[in-house]
């Protein structure tokens, strides 16, 4: 007989530590997320603490809404780990030992030279019927439990370094042949376009479409549409958002994306100087060398970035980046022209094809009534020439977003002169 196809889930993280916030519950994302690819809708995510009579109503109640429950943590060794002993009493099954895993945690133990504790056997225990998904990361094995009418529990480990590898290695093709479909999304990111924008420049036919859909998510200095559609195979599924994606970019938002399926403007940035073999320089006021830092972050950024100057002083800005006295007493240290010598500076002195300059005020104090706190300068330098543009924030948002969004700014920028400038006179 054909088992029933998983249509829904829930999760259920164990643990009394994620209830008072001791941990951050990052098995939640990651379950959701793969989850999704699978074309199982989530309904909903609970926490419960390590109580059995509370994990047992929680997982009663999800067991009469959805297909698969899949609970996180709770399979150790102590007393208080209590999520297979619940789940095995909810489903009417008994425990037993499951002798291949005691061998697997006495060899484990055995390889790191520890002395295995007779508490250690507990998690050899398994309900009967159960199927066991050995622990290649740790001590506790992972399970699934089948009822007869098809709705399944499945128990995973609570340390994302075990949790993750075991859902995608051994419980993602245990979950796949009762799977009908498959979700796929491309995620389209666009930049200087706030998301109301966005939204009223796209018709109202994409934004109401059931499949694919189309979603617009708001981060800070950016905008995300992620396109998600459902289909039988990857291929198909990965067709309908291709189409859709290539009906945004017929809209005004088309001049707007910097990337798709790209995980961030400074891997999008990295990546354009390195098919081009340019390289890139940074000077920061404002900013303290986040955009060199988040430049650095990625993979890769030592072939193109040959690194930056934090001139947060004025007379750093004399020293290192050759800033002229004069201009600095004409037009204020925060200004067009600084910005532009900043830039200047900063290619000459570190010999890079580009370079990218932020001075502004991040608050909460400085600002003038002409450029108050939220105000940036960004300027990119190149043989194409020098652009500066002024950034202008609400100085109602704290420093730490403003000084985030002008980084992110500043990366855009050097992008924006790759794909224009640098690409229209075929350099590089």
């Amino acid at each position: 007989m054909q088992k029933p196809k998983f249509k829904s889930a829930e999760i259920l993280c164990v643990g009394t530590e994620l209830l008072i916030g001791d941990i951050v519950n990052t098995n939640a994302a990651y379950l959701a997320r793969r989850l999704a690819t699978l074309g199982i809708g989530v309904y909903r995510q609970s926490v419960v603490g390590d109580n059995p009579t509370r994990l047992a109503e929680d997982l009663e109640a999800a067991l009469a809404r959805v297909d698969l429950v899949i609970t996180s943590g709770g399979l150790g060794p102590t007393c208080d780990d209590l999520t297979k002993e619940t789940v095995a009493r909810v489903m009417g099954r008994s425990l037993s030992l499951h002798t291949p895993s005691l061998a697997r945690i006495e060899a484990y133990f055995s390889a790191t030279g520890r002395t295995m504790t007779p508490n250690n056997r507990k998690q050899a225990m398994m309900p009967e019927g159960a199927t066991v998904f050995p622990n290649d990361y740790g001590t506790a094995p992972a399970l699934a439990i089948e009822r007869e009418d098809g709705k399944t529990v499945v128990m995973l480990p609570g340390p994302p370094r075990e949790l993750e590898p075991i859902f995608c290695e051994q419980v993602e093709p245990y979950l796949h042949p009762r799977c009908d479909a498959i979700l796929f999304s491309r995620n389209v990111q666009i930049a200087g376009m706030g998301e109301s924008a966005v939204e009223a420049a796209l018709p109202r036919a994409l934004l109401e479409s059931v499949n694919p859909t189309v979603a617009p998510y708001c981060v800070a200095g950016e905008v995300r549409l992620r396109v998600t559609a459902r289909a039988a195979d990857r291929a198909s599924a990965a067709a309908l958002c291709d189409e859709a994606v290539a009906q945004i970019r017929k809209t005004p938002v088309g001049a707007h994306i910097y990337g798709v399926d790209v995980a961030s403007p400074e891997a999008a940035l990295i990546a354009a100087l390195a098919d081009r073999g340019l390289s890139v320089a940074s000077a920061e006021s404002c900013t303290g060398g986040l955009i060199a830092k988040r430049l650095t972050d990625i993979p890769g950024a030592s072939a193109v970035v040959a690194g930056g100057a934090v001139t947060y002083q004025t007379r750093e800005k004399y020293a290192l980046l050759d800033v002229s006295p004069d201009t600095v007493a004409k037009y204020t240290v925060v200004s067009e022209q600084v910005a532009i010598q900043m830039a200047r500076g900063a290619r000459a002195h570190l010999c890079t094809d580009l370079a990218v300059a932020t001075t502004g005020y991040a608050g909460p104090d400085g600002g003038t009534a002409q450029d108050p706190v939220g105000t940036v300068y960004i300027a990119v330098d190149g043989a194409c020439g020098t652009v500066c543009r002024r950034l202008s924030l609400s100085p109602l948002r704290d420093r730490a977003y403003i000084r985030t969004v002008a980084a992110t700014n500043a990366i855009l920028d050097v992008l924006h002169y790759l794909e224009t400038k640098i690409a229209k006179n075929g350099e590089g």
